[in-house]
């Protein structure tokens, strides 16, 4: 006799996605909505897998309650209404539905292009107010102009298509995307600086993380061209508003469109009094069709999770056996640590990701520690969630390569983990074991042999071995009031007389952005970086 699952569907979805559901004999569907905490507490029991906007919200003595349910699905985006946590220690998979509203913020953004270079708004109010004088609003063909896209991930390339469409000369801006990825889609790659310089348009379509808050500020405005129209469709916290406003003023850019705002609704804001910037309320996901994906996605996800267990849109870790967790769990952790260092440490968009298992770590999975590397290497690059259920997608949609290899023939260790970075112009390659079988160490550098514990800050160079040089490290840091825990001092294993050597230093607190440059100034320094594990 099949199984028939039980779901319980808490706040309104689009009919096709509930009917998705209630067409497959599979599933038995209820719908519950305006459910408080105690209510939805009350009628959780029974139910296989739940399914809530925005609205419910999914705490922790709610998933408690929840003692049969195997998902959670999210129809939309932020999953900050439900206890993520709680629900993978339950063994619960979370999922949202990222992408399915990304063709209708793409659209928004042609949408404010095509405002911004006709004055649309303005032509608009004129009209209403009784005038009639079509000579203020010469606008701008786009055909032949240049469009800067900051941001390459899924919205920026469905608008570089658009783009390219209209006949424009479309660049693009992501630190972890590579030239292929975005030649398929019609865009050429571009320093940030080149494109603020050439391009029209910019429009941003990044994620908000420390690296990329007020990434648009004053000192890259003035780097547009005189000019330029700026557009923002993405998180608000990108752009310097003060700053924007003052190049609007000044006309150094002759527009700007905002759906978004560093705060939200932006009362008070001497941006509304502004006539050359289009303002809209958040309107990226605010079309029928999106919210008709959203629910199809999450119905057709849920559904195939539960029928096969298939979880790619998951946003948390599915549920592992504690006899496999307990034997995978300290190399996963390692091998985090190790993809976390070889993108600290690898230059420029990387296009493989190598993972070698030697030892006696070669007779468990394999897959699991590697899409724990993924999620090392990618956890600081994107703005979704990233975890070993979705890391291997996230990887392929970067356009990174992923292989694995195993040998039991031991190398120096009982158990060895070793991961290559490849860019277009290096190999960086770092190696971890576990010594007593728990006790992650950092055992390898490229050639140089290491001994480091993978957590806290650190500091590393690479420089000429000659005197001096460590001194002035540390003389530098305890000026800083910066400890240093643990140092290692290696020269090229494989070429002892090369004259370089390399310093791994674990330090109490991350070093200021003031110091790193002057670091990376010293003459016999040539590379600083620094990172946390």
């Amino acid at each position: 006799m099949t199984e028939t699952f039980r779901i319980l569907i808490a706040d309104p979805i689009h009919e096709d996605g509930r009917k998705l559901l209630e067409g497959n004999g599979a599933f038995a569907v209820d719908v519950a909505t305006g459910l408080d905490e105690a209510g939805l507490i009350k009628r959780i029991s029974g139910y296989d897998a739940l399914i809530v906007r925005s609205k419910t919200r999914v705490t922790a003595p709610v998933i408690a309650a929840g003692v049969s349910l195997k998902a959670i699905g999210r129809a939309g985006i932020g999953v900050d209404n439900i206890d993520v946590p709680a629900a993978t220690e339950r063994g619960i998979v979370v999922f949202n539905t990222p992408d399915a509203n990304a063709t209708t913020t793409a659209e928004l953004t042609i949408a404010h292009l095509l405002s911004l270079s006709r004055h649309l708004p303005q032509a608009d109010r004129s009209v209403r107010s009784g005038d009639w004088k079509p000579a203020q609003f010469v606008g701008s063909e786009l055909a032949g102009k240049t469009i800067g896209i900051i941001g390459f991930g899924t919205i920026g390339r469905l608008v570089a298509v658009r783009c390219a469409g209209l006949r424009m000369r479309v660049l693009a801006f992501d630190p972890f995307v590579t030239p292929e990825i975005m030649a398929q889609s019609a865009a050429e790659p571009q320093d940030l600086d080149s494109l603020l310089e050439v391009a029209d348009y910019v429009t941003m379509h990044c994620p908000l993380i420390d690296k990329t808050r007020n990434l648009i500020d004053a000192a890259r405005i003035a780097k547009m061209k005189p000019g330029a129209r700026l557009i923002n469709c993405a998180r608000g916290g990108l752009v310097d508003e003060a700053a924007l406003l003052a190049a609007l003023k000044s006309g150094h850019l002759a527009g700007a469109a905002l759906d978004v705002f560093a705060q939200e609704p932006p009362k008070g804001s001497p941006l509304l009094d502004q006539d050359n910037i289009v303002l809209t309320p958040h309107l990226g996901a605010s079309t029928e069709e999106a919210q008709q994906a959203v629910s199809v996605k999450i119905a057709e996800d849920i559904a195939l999770f539960l029928t096969t267990g298939a979880a790619e849109s998951a946003v948390n870790l599915p549920r592992i056996s504690s006899e496999q967790l307990s034997r995978t769990r300290p190399y996963q952790e390692l091998a985090r640590a190790l993809g976390r260092l070889v993108d600290s440490l690898s230059g420029g968009p990387i296009r493989e990701l190598v993972v070698r298992l030697f030892g006696g770590v070669a007779g468990l999975d394999a897959r699991p520690i590697t899409a724990e590397a993924l999620v090392g290497l990618l956890d600081k690059r994107l703005a979704e969630r990233v975890n070993r259920v979705n890391a291997a997608h996230l990887a392929r949609a970067q356009g990174i390569e992923v292989r694995e290899s195993r040998s039991e023939h031991a190398r120096d260790y009982i158990s060895l983990i070793e991961i290559s970075a490849v860019t277009e112009r290096t190999t960086t390659t770092v190696a971890g074991t576990l010594l007593g079988g728990r006790l992650p160490r950092l055992v390898r550098i490229d050639a140089y042999e290491v001994e480091a514990v993978p957590k806290g800050h650190f500091l590393f160079t690479s420089h000429a071995d000659q005197p001096g040089v460590v001194g002035a490290l540390g003389g530098l840091l305890a000026r800083e009031a910066i400890n240093i825990s643990r140092m290692q001092v290696a020269i090229d294993g494989n070429n002892g007389g090369s004259g370089k050597a390399i310093a791994l230093i674990s330090i109490s607190d991350a070093l200021p952005e003031r110091s790193l440059a002057e670091i990376q100034n010293m003459p016999a320094v040539e590379r600083a970086v620094t990172f946390e594990l």
